[in-house]
């Protein structure tokens, strides 16, 4: 592929490049996909208000996340078992976003360790938290969490009982992994991503490898973090993680209205709008039809971030324009990340604001932080 101008070209190239079981880990939701193909029609069926002749030759994109400056509305999403995309993935892409100006945020589930990573970068970060069953390792990563300087907590809470993926069990890749001939005959078709998987040190969960007996081994990680997801997860958790965190903190996973209201009396500094791409239950609603019920239900207490299938500038437009204050990406930055690592990360990056920016200028928009509902048609 000579040219590539889209998310859509990151991800064909991606699928070329990694084993079928890692991509349609990122590309595939849960049961019958049907939430995961609605937060793309969600999206799809927004129309956009073109205007003409305004003065739009100095368009302005910058905005600020939790009062921290970004040069896009835009930041990478948590995304578990990131360094299996690419070698250091989360360093590639935790990278590419310090150089382009927006936040990125590691995942409890990350391949490189919450040290490697800072080690790696000037500035801090996000970084992800489930809070499992055993409250003492979460108490653990959210002191590591600290140590590295991470600017802001993202507490997850929509995984209290893992959703089922069709296609990871397929695929074996399960609770411990599974090795099948199909996907041993695939991973020797990705010559390439194979080499560099056996060069790279780290092959498990980087956050986890120390804390449990025998932690080198993916499978016995994935054993235990199996084993590890609460039922029991409640509100006074939250209350819990705020206690020992003192920077800012954002609850990820609302799509309720009431659930909504709840995260902001808990002081939550910015809610997530999320349905975890259509990963965990399938049926529930898709993210951009919950937006603007979670925005009238905390009106105005908290920051509202947009998480469900933006692959697109346009996309990001359409979110801030019903009321989103940022978007997150995940499937389009792991798209981009296996199609080039930090390269591919950075043109992704590059697409979503070239098409954020031009459709921008054709609805007569100068400043992101004026667009609104009169964007939309």
């Amino acid at each position: 592929m000579s040219v590539v101008t889209t998310i859509s070209d990151l991800r064909a190239k991606a699928k070329r490049r990694i084993p079928r079981a890692i991509f349609e880990y990122a590309d595939c939701g849960s049961y019958n996909e049907t939430t995961l193909r609605a937060n793309r029609a969600g999206l799809d069926d927004i129309a956009l208000r073109q205007r003409v002749l305004i003065d739009v030759d100095k368009r302005n994109l910058a905005t600020t996340f939790l009062g921290e400056p970004a040069t896009m509305p835009v930041a990478i999403a948590p995304t578990g078992l990131t360094g299996l995309f690419h070698r250091d993935g989360e360093i590639h892409g935790a990278r590419a976003a310090q150089k382009f100006g927006i936040p990125f945020c590691l995942s409890t589930m990350s391949i490189c360790s919450i040290e490697d990573v800072r080690e790696a970068v000037e500035k801090p970060f996000w970084f992800q938290l489930y809070v499992m069953r055993d409250r003492g390792f979460a108490a653990s990563l959210i002191e590591r969490a600290k140590a590295a300087e991470c600017s802001a907590l993202v507490l997850t809470l929509d995984l209290q009982i893992q959703g089922q993926r069709h296609r990871d069990l397929k695929n074996g890749l399960s609770v411990p992994p599974r090795l099948t001939v199909a996907n041993a005959i695939d991973i020797a078709m990705k010559p390439g991503w194979a080499l560099s998987m056996l060069r790279n040190k780290r092959k498990s969960f980087g956050n986890l490898a120390d804390r449990v007996p025998g932690g080198d081994s993916l499978t016995t990680l994935s054993q235990w973090i199996a084993s590890q997801f609460d039922p029991s997860l409640s509100w006074k958790d939250v209350e819990w993680v705020k206690s020992l965190w003192p920077g800012k903190l954002i609850l990820k996973g609302i799509l309720d209205a009431e659930d909504a209201k709840i995260a902001a009396s808990c002081g939550a500094d910015a809610v997530v709008v999320s349905n975890h791409g259509g990963r965990q239950l399938d049926g529930a609603r898709a993210s951009v039809h919950a937006l603007p019920d979670v925005i009238a239900a905390v009106d105005g207490k908290t920051e509202i971030l947009f998480d469900g299938g933006i692959m697109s500038g346009q996309d990001v437009l359409k979110a801030i324009a019903l009321g989103a204050h940022g978007c997150l990406i995940g499937k389009a930055f792991l798209y981009s990340l296996a199609a080039g690592g930090e390269a591919g990360v950075t043109q992704g990056l590059e697409i979503i604001r070239k098409e954020l920016d031009v459709s921008m200028a054709l609805t007569g928009s100068r400043d992101i932080r004026e667009v609104g509902p009169h964007t939309l048609a």
